[in-house]
């Protein structure tokens, strides 16, 4: 029963259903219904204790008027009857008895002192003469020290009702004083108030009790009522646990539970068989119709299965079959189960049959199984198409697998290359190949390896490599090894050669090395000349920037004078012919002066002493100024100088050497120009760069000549031949400046026809 309730705990909700009136049903989970009876609990037991508290207040009130009323009247009672008394005997004829024990004893009715009334007789002077209860005060105290001052003024004769006073001891009572007729005194009838409530009290006891034994009651009711739901929780809460670590078991394990009815012929399924196939859990059982929809037709219908197993001709069920997924596909499954009793539905004694097992998501396996299939048909495919021999043993030295080169090679028949053939039978059937010639190779025992190398008689070299598998089998491979030792045999007769030519280079090298040494020593020999020839460079160069300094001085003179002289400043010659001497004298001056700057200048480029002033410039102007000074001589010699500048780009360059440059190469031009030629000069900007380029219609340079331009002092004629004078620096000087700039010149020149000189210079931003 215990199970039947937990089985049915796990496959339903946890909430109760109870009705509310007008709502139908609301679902009240067991946590929100403990909470409600516990609050339920505590509001009754609230309520209880607040009502009887209510009540003790208003039955305390109510108790201490009538205990006040009672105690009133018994006054009143004990005083007429001793009136009564007294008046009797007056009528009698006898004394009026005297206040006594006994007159008050006898006066008292029956009850007079319960709630311990005390009853007092005092006389006229307020001595105490009686009292009862007797043991309260004894006879012959005042009643002033009894009392209280304010008794005498809040307790008056015959009052109607209990007054409030209090006695000398501090205790608070209520007390009435009645007068006693005939007689001389009073009756003083007092109680307290501790026990004027000693009935009331009494029944709070009952009542507390009472409801101390309700509230342990209750409580001890709650505590159980708690102890047996967190008990079921508790339970509810392992079944859940348990339930869900079932779940994740299964789903981690790709399985599923079922349990089959076969009276009910309905299924039960675990979460784990709808995730499996993909399916939406609308309960935790099919019927068998719904689970024989699902099943593959090619796999047989269960129910035979079952049949089998019910009828006892098969002991277990253990069947793989396949079921159709939500998204189309199959899923292989293997289920294993074995009957079971459980008890009907019905819930009577007797047992129905139950197929309960354990179902198995095989998809992957059969996979796997038919991947390994593939990979077996590929790898015996590769092992029969290489060219080598291979063969694999087992442990039990018996044949695996191989391939036809393996057979060929051992001429075996096909009979004992069946897989399972002992080595030893293998052995017997086998040809072993004439063997020319044994190399033992590698041998390690230990890890079970071996490589060995065979000449067979048709020449053919093998090598058999032999290993140990993990498992403790045996694989040979055997490999043509024909052309790698022909290949050695090829590098043997090689390396013979090549230890021959080895020799041969050392002795090369010998050599080589002899000849090195000459020509470091040649090395040395030849930068201790370069620095000597520098030296005496720079000494011609400070020799000549000297000697033409002191050229200058007197030549500047000779220039003046022949100018005074030409142009008879001073008064005529006299004689035509000095005249003309004199001219002569000023142009030799003068080309002497041009032959001297143009040595110093060239000095002080080789000397390194030329310092560019860079400042921004425009070519249009520079090149106006230029041919203003070069146009004389171009009119003295009756040549055409023209100019094309397509450049109006700013650029920074040192003035005064570009001016220098352009002046040298137009100068040249119109030099070595004959009569009626012509100097065109041309600025472009082109690529980032200003190209100057001049050329003439003039004699032409040979080609051979060409690379001796601009060498300092190299001049194409010699000095019998040339036609022009000059000292042929100015070249020199113009690609030395240009070089300073960063800029280069190229020189084209074709021999009788002219000349092309180009500069190139970076153009430089500004």
């Amino acid at each position: 029963m215990q199970k039947t309730l937990i089985k049915e705990l796990f496959f339903q909700e946890r909430a109760l259903k109870l009705p509310l009136p007008g709502r139908g049903g609301v679902s009240i989970t067991e946590s929100a219904l403990r909470r409600l009876i516990t609050v339920l609990t505590v509001l009754f037991l609230l309520t209880l204790g607040a009502a009887l508290v209510t009540k003790l207040i208003d039955n305390r009130a109510d108790h201490l008027a009538d205990q006040s009323a009672l105690s009133h009247l018994q006054a009143k009672h004990v005083a007429d009857s001793i009136k009564l008394q007294a008046l009797n005997d007056l009528v009698a004829g006898r004394s009026p008895p005297a206040l006594s024990q006994a007159l008050l004893s006898g006066s008292l009715a029956q009850g007079s002192l319960r709630a311990n009334r005390i009853f007092l007789l005092a006389d006229a002077n307020g001595l105490i003469l009686a009292a009862q209860p007797s043991d309260f005060i004894k006879p012959g105290v005042s009643v002033a020290d009894l009392f209280s001052d304010d008794f005498f003024m809040g307790v008056p004769i015959n009052g109607e009702r209990m007054a409030n006073t209090s006695l000398r001891s501090g205790e608070d009572v209520i007390a009435t004083a009645r007068d006693l007729g005939a007689l001389p005194g009073s009756l003083i009838v007092l109680q307290t108030q501790k026990n004027l409530l000693q009935d009331w009290r009494s029944n709070v006891n009952q009542l507390a009790l009472l409801f101390g034994v309700t509230f342990l009651i209750l409580t001890m009711l709650g505590g159980a009522f708690h102890w047996q739901a967190a008990k079921a929780s508790e339970a509810d809460d392992n079944l859940v646990h348990a339930t869900g670590r079932l779940d994740t078991a299964l789903e981690g394990g790709q399985c599923g539970l079922w349990d089959w009815d076969l009276r009910e012929q309905k299924v039960f399924w675990s979460r784990s068989m709808f995730e499996i196939l993909g399916l939406t859990s609308k309960g935790n059982s099919l019927t068998t119709s719904e689970v024989a929809a699902l099943m593959h037709p090619d796999d047989g219908p269960l129910e035979e299965m079952v049949d089998d197993l019910v009828q006892r001709r098969a002991s277990v069920f253990d069947q793989e079959f396949r079921m159709k997924h939500v998204d189309g596909h199959w899923v292989w499954l293997r289920a294993r189960a074995a009957l079971a009793s459980g008890r009907s539905t019905q819930g009577e004694a007797r047992l129905e049959a139950h197929l309960v097992g354990i179902v198995f998501d095989i998809s992957l396996q059969k996979q796997l199984d038919q991947q390994n299939k593939d990979a077996e048909v590929r790898l015996k495919d590769a092992i029969e198409n290489i060219s080598e021999a291979f063969v694999l043993w087992d442990t039990e030295s018996k044949l695996v697998l191989c391939n036809s080169k393996y057979q060929q090679f051992h001429s075996l028949p096909a009979s004992a290359c069946a897989p399972g053939t002992h080595y030893s039978v293998v052995a017997i059937a086998s040809k072993e190949p004439v063997v020319k010639k044994y190399v033992p190779g590698e041998i390690n025992d230990r890890r079970g390896r071996r490589s060995v190398e065979v000449q067979l008689a048709d020449g053919r070299w093998l090598q058999i490599n032999e290993r140990r598998t993990k498992d403790g089998g045996f694989v040979s491979v055997g490999t043509d090894i024909t052309a790698l030792k022909r290949q050695e045999e090829s590098l043997l007769k090689s390396e013979k050669t090549l230890m021959t030519t080895v020799r041969d280079l050392q002795k090369a090298r010998e050599s080589a090395e002899a000849q090195t040494q000459s020509l470091v020593e040649l090395a040395d020999k030849y930068a201790r000349e370069k620095t000597r020839a520098e030296t005496a460079s720079r000494s011609k160069s400070e020799f000549l920037a000297n000697m033409s300094h002191e050229l200058r001085t007197p030549l500047n003179a000779i220039i003046g004078f022949s100018e005074v002289m030409t142009n008879e400043f001073f008064g005529p010659i006299g004689t035509p012919k000095y005249v003309e001497y004199a001219n002569d004298i000023r142009k030799s001056g003068q080309f002497l002066l041009d032959v001297i700057n143009d040595i110093l200048d060239m000095s002080k480029i080789e000397a390194g002493r030329v310092d560019l002033e860079f400042e921004t410039l425009t070519l249009s102007p520079l090149v106006e100024d230029v041919l203003r000074l070069v146009q004389p001589r171009a009119t003295e010699g009756k040549i055409v100088l023209s100019h094309n500048i397509n450049c109006d780009q700013a650029f920074s360059a040192d003035k005064r050497a570009l001016k220098q440059v352009m002046i040298n190469l137009l100068s040249n031009a119109i030099k070595f120009t004959p009569e009626g030629g012509k100097v065109h000069l041309k600025a472009t900007q082109v690529d980032g760069a200003v190209q100057i380029s001049i050329s003439d219609t003039g004699i032409g340079i040979p080609k051979k000549d060409i690379d001796k331009l601009g060498r300092p002092f190299e001049q194409v004629e010699n000095q019998f031949t040339k036609s022009k004078g000059g000292s042929g620096l100015g070249l020199a000087i113009s690609r030395s400046l240009v070089d300073l700039h960063g800029g280069k010149v190229t020189i084209s020149s074709v021999l009788n026809k002219g000349t092309t000189v180009t500069v190139l210079l970076p153009l430089i931003n500004v």
